[in-house]
């Protein structure tokens, strides 16, 4: 089916498909996914609960959850589970946490994911208006304690707007220098007030990436959600405004309602127009696109990542790029869990002796310690 056809076809589906889905609608073939399993999910499951971390993946219910922790990738929530903010497409809680702040968390988070044989965190948070800085300061600090004991591990910062405010924008690229600083647009401009907090604005959450990438983010990306009522010429316009605005990495999935109380779908977008929609983006000018049904903000992000910074003739390598990569951080883990120095000293970063001598492949059980 050519472009052309398929656009008709979604807007034909938008003009007389208006109507929400009905609220048990059985979903289209292409969204049913496997139950997560496997050696890796539930060794990692099973550690999240020991160190007391709970993951966006879980408290989502993510249908990626088993892929994505399969290549050693996981989001985690910080600044608490109370959004100031009250998206219509958001089963996030509202409310207001009067300035509440867990100093401690930063340092937890880093010193949990440190040993976990994971090599790309997603580190989100929910809307903070109650804070002055929005918590930028905070997820800094949370990037700086991760790269200090992990150096060779993939940040990536999915934040707010920060009201629109400018100044958290720098704290958080300049303090905490994440990998990848991500910022969700989620919808076209004409349904931001409906789907969005009235506080959140189309061009706003522009002005922060190109604010970012202006001030030396290295990677930047966004994210947007369909079948929400969008004609094709709006997603067109849409990721038109994210290239001038400075964004790398770009990410197309279907909405799926949290409950019926939320923003209702309009229609399920077929794999054919997310494929083509991606190959329209990368003639755009981002460095990659991921479009697909089931793609999600955080969707293979370690993939994603590396397809974005590899040359079009490496592509190739990417594959064995993320094999050496979860290889290079299960030895990471293991070195942080294993070597007694690093956990008696109580440093916030390994010590060089002992976990250098590890690094070679001496790693002990802690039975053997003395």
């Amino acid at each position: 089916m050519s472009l052309i056809q398929l656009r008709k076809k979604a807007e034909g589906a938008h003009e007389a498909g208006s109507v929400a889905e009905p609220r048990f609608a059985p979903k289209p073939p292409w969204l049913k996914v496997r139950a997560p399993g496997g050696e890796t999910y539930v060794g990692l499951k099973e550690t999240l609960r020991k160190l007391d971390l709970h993951t966006v993946c879980e408290e989502a219910r993510c249908p990626n959850v088993g892929e994505c922790w399969g290549e050693g990738t996981m989001t985690i929530m910080l600044l608490g589970d109370v959004c100031t903010r009250g998206c219509r497409f958001c089963a996030v809680t509202t409310g207001n946490p009067r300035g509440a702040v867990d100093v401690r968390e930063p340092e937890h988070v880093a010193r949990a994911i440190s040993k976990l044989a994971v090599h790309y965190v997603v580190l989100t948070m929910v809307d903070r208006d109650d804070l002055l800085d929005g918590g930028a300061e905070h997820v800094a600090k949370t990037v700086r304690g991760i790269h200090e004991l992990r150096p060779e591990m993939l940040v990536e910062t999915l934040i707010g707007d920060f009201a629109g405010r400018l100044g958290p924008v720098e704290t958080l690229v300049e303090l905490g220098a994440p990998d990848v600083f991500a910022h969700n647009l989620e919808v076209v401009r004409r349904l931001q007030r409906p789907v969005r907090d009235a506080r959140c604005d189309y061009d706003q959450s522009l002005r922060v990436l190109s604010h970012a990438k202006a001030r030396g983010a290295q990677v930047t990306k966004s994210s947007l959600m369909l079948g929400m009522g969008e004609t094709l010429d709006e997603v067109r316009e849409t990721m038109r405004d994210l290239v001038s605005a400075g964004v790398d990495v770009l990410t197309l999935g279907q909405y799926l309602r949290p409950t019926p109380k939320h923003y209702p779908v309009d229609r399920y977008v077929e794999p054919a127009e997310f494929d083509a929609l991606r190959d329209e983006g990368l003639a755009m000018g981002f460095k990659y696109v991921a479009s697909g049904p089931l793609v999600r903000s955080s969707y293979h992000a370690a993939e994603v990542f590396i397809r974005a910074r590899l040359k079009p003739g490496e592509i190739d390598g990417a594959a064995e790029a993320l094999r050496e990569r979860q290889t290079a951080a299960a030895l990471a883990a293991a070195r942080l869990v294993c070597c007694p120095t690093c956990r008696r000293s109580g440093a916030f970063s390994p010590c060089d002796v002992t976990c250098r001598a590890l690094a070679g492949g001496e790693v002990r059980s802690r039975r053997d310690e003395p």
